[in-house]
């Protein structure tokens, strides 16, 4: 049986994207569930947040896409959770990539050896529409959008819609959109719902619940290299994303 891979996008920065990565992962390893987070953003900020420095790395992701290193031997173990790490050097294999025959089947190939081994899948993409992007999109069986909840927080998801409309036309025609993740979310203010429901009736998206509240907790996470639901396992951010991984963890048991 070939695992869910969901494919977590939003061109625009600083939407706890790679957090939602990381936290969801952390979650399913809970439920029993084989995982495996792929950091596919040359900032490696997925990488450096599980505890792994992108600058000691002998190879990552780089090597699997430019040099076709098996991604078996770039796999990183961190506890229960598996990683394909990023690193600087992956900014260049975009410009490689341009040059290459179906290029947009890049990451998907180098999965294809080891896939069956997992569960679930979660590919953090990087916050652009580029190359890279189009290779988390292809290789996914659905798209989740964290959007934090902020006034303009959803210019841009208009164009990755576009994106992954073109997506179905020439890659991967099945690609769905599971929904909107909320995250920073205060519940003290009606902004942030506001922007929630705005986005839900603009678009026709749905938007997963609950909300990730917003938490220090959450903040602090990163650098110490764990995820929130090991730093703080009792916190409403942990438990909000344990209960969105049941969420997507029930949509890949019944398919």
């Amino acid at each position: 049986m070939r695992p869910v891979v969901y494919a977590v996008a939003n061109q625009k920065g600083g939407v706890a994207k790679t957090t939602t990565v990381h936290s969801l992962g952390a979650a399913l390893v809970e439920r029993g569930r084989r995982t495996l987070v792929i950091d596919l953003d040359p900032q490696a900020c997925l990488t450096f947040s599980t505890g792994v420095d992108p600058d000691a790395l002998d190879r990552s992701l780089h090597d699997v896409l430019v040099r076709r290193v098996p991604a078996a031997d770039v796999l990183v173990k961190v506890g229960d959770l598996h990683l394909l790490p990023s690193s600087i050097d992956l900014a260049g294999a975009e410009i490689h990539l341009l040059t290459r025959a179906g290029r947009e089947y890049a990451l998907a190939r180098a999965l294809e050896p080891l896939v069956g081994d997992y569960d679930v899948v979660l590919v953090d993409c990087p916050p652009t529409l580029g190359i890279l992007t189009i290779n988390g999109l292809t290789v996914a069986s659905q798209v989740l959008v964290p959007l934090q909840c902020e006034t303009l927080s959803h210019r841009g998801v208009g164009q990755l819609l576009e994106t992954i409309d073109d997506v179905r036309a020439y890659t991967n025609p099945t690609l769905a959109v599971r929904g909107v993740i909320a995250t920073m979310f205060d519940r003290r203010t009606r902004l942030s719902q506001s922007v929630l429901d705005d986005v839900g009736a603009r678009y026709g998206l749905e938007v997963l619940d609950p909300p990730v509240p917003k938490s220090v907790r959450v903040s602090e996470a990163p650098g110490r290299g764990r995820s929130v639901l090991d730093h703080a396992p009792s916190s409403p951010s942990a438990e909000a994303y344990r209960a969105l991984a049941a969420i997507i963890d029930s949509v890949g048991a019944a398919s």
